[in-house]
């Protein structure tokens, strides 16, 4: 897959595959091409070549909204909450079918959140909204769970609360997670892999167990400021 914004390519040649239950961490400095990913993955931006599908289906030449009926489920990095609204109401927004089922299956995750639903999203700490946009994206039933950057502007014992999750849902749930995280070793000690981009391509892979013992290697050579 090449994607990019326009004539500009800023991914190149990409080739993942994410199954069922397994979590892949997508690592590299800014500007790699870490979030422009993610959003084709998720529909927001269509692929230049190549095509994402998800269980068969090609979502990248839809709309954004058939990506996420497909089950495509993206926490943005900038977490993308309605302020205004409560959290149940930021919840609801996800959901269709079962509303309540919908909301005790994503707050059993995040039972911070449950006293908390009646309150705006504007009136929450970083660490909650985080929660709340995690929670959101869990609430449509995805398949595929997209996050990024989770950790950006929030204390690193907040971060070391909230990544396990993901790979507790997708043991739980069955979910294919893609995590971007500038968190090196927190990524690598939930993820079941790594690719690692840098200006674009693909210059490392291998399981994240194995990357985790050549931090050095990554921090020199691929990751730099992104690894502190």
């Amino acid at each position: 897959m090449h994607a990019g914004y326009g004539p500009t390519t800023v991914v190149r040649n990409l080739d993942l595959t994410v199954a069922a239950g397994e979590v892949v961490a997508l690592l590299g400095p800014n500007g790699a091409g870490k979030t422009t990913t993610l959003l084709t993955i998720a529909g927001l931006l269509p692929a230049q070549s190549g095509e994402v599908t998800v269980l068969g289906r090609a979502v990248n030449a839809k709309r954004p909204w058939a990506a996420a009926r497909n089950g495509v489920a993206l926490v943005p990095e900038e977490r993308a909450l309605f302020f205004d609204l409560t959290v149940r109401e930021n919840l609801l927004l996800a959901i269709r079918g079962d509303r309540q089922k919908a909301i005790d299956s994503a707050i059993s995750y995040l039972p911070a959140l449950e006293p908390l639903l009646g309150r705006r999203a504007g009136q929450l700490s970083g660490g909650e909204q985080q929660m709340l946009a995690l929670a959101r994206a869990m609430a449509s039933n995805p398949k595929v769970l997209l996050v990024d950057e989770m950790s950006l502007g929030l204390a690193p014992v907040i971060v070391q609360r909230l990544l396990p999750i993901l790979r507790t849902v997708a043991d739980d749930l069955g979910l294919a997670v893609v995590i971007v995280e500038q968190h090196i070793q927190m990524a690598l000690s939930v993820a079941d892999r790594a690719v690692v981009l840098s200006h674009g391509d693909v210059v490392l892979t291998g399981s994240a167990k194995e990357l985790a013992t050549r931090r050095e290697l990554l921090e020199s050579q691929y990751l730099g400021e992104a690894a502190l």
